[in-house]
């Protein structure tokens, strides 16, 4: 990838075992989710083995939607690392502290970091969103997105 490309938000800022159980949760599941229909079939198995099957369903779909809202009216792509990658890219570290901050009730903050990501219109509903996501990561015990397997084959990622 081209500097330009990395200065847009996958420069690497730090490392993903850096973060704790909501932030590293988002970045993972966010990898999983723009990797395809495997990664979503991943991410929806840890769900609803983590938190059973109503509850994992609830938070998959706050998570699909803020997804889809992030791709339709983002300001730009938000860059991502490959899923087996160490790496916490800019954009990843921005996610994982939006979806913390709206988790812990910091609606202000995560407004704002919304706004960020997101046309200004949207950035209630995002934040809304990323509530009910993190807020389901919150009931998973800490370390089950670190119990997943994802080492496979490089994708087309940063690194």
């Amino acid at each position: 990838m081209s500097g330009a490309v990395q200065g847009r938000g996958g420069a690497a800022v730090g490392l993903l075992t850096e973060l704790e159980g909501v932030e590293a949760a988002s970045v993972i599941y966010l990898r999983l989710w723009s990797d395809g229909p495997d990664g979503q079939a991943m991410l929806w198995s840890d769900l609803s083995r983590t938190l059973g099957r109503d509850r994992g369903r609830r938070t998959l779909q706050a998570f699909e939607q803020l997804c889809r809202l992030c791709a339709r009216h983002g300001r730009r792509p938000l860059m991502r690392h490959a899923v087996e990658c160490k790496c916490l890219g800019a954009d990843e570290a921005c996610f994982a502290n939006f979806i913390a901050c709206a988790a812990t009730g910091a609606q202000e903050d995560a407004m704002l970091i919304a706004t960020l990501l997101v046309r200004a219109d949207v950035a209630a509903q995002v934040t809304s969103l990323a509530t009910d996501f993190g807020l389901g990561l919150q009931r998973m015990r800490p370390a089950a997105p670190r119990d997943l397997d994802i080492s496979r084959p490089p994708s087309a990622r940063l690194h």
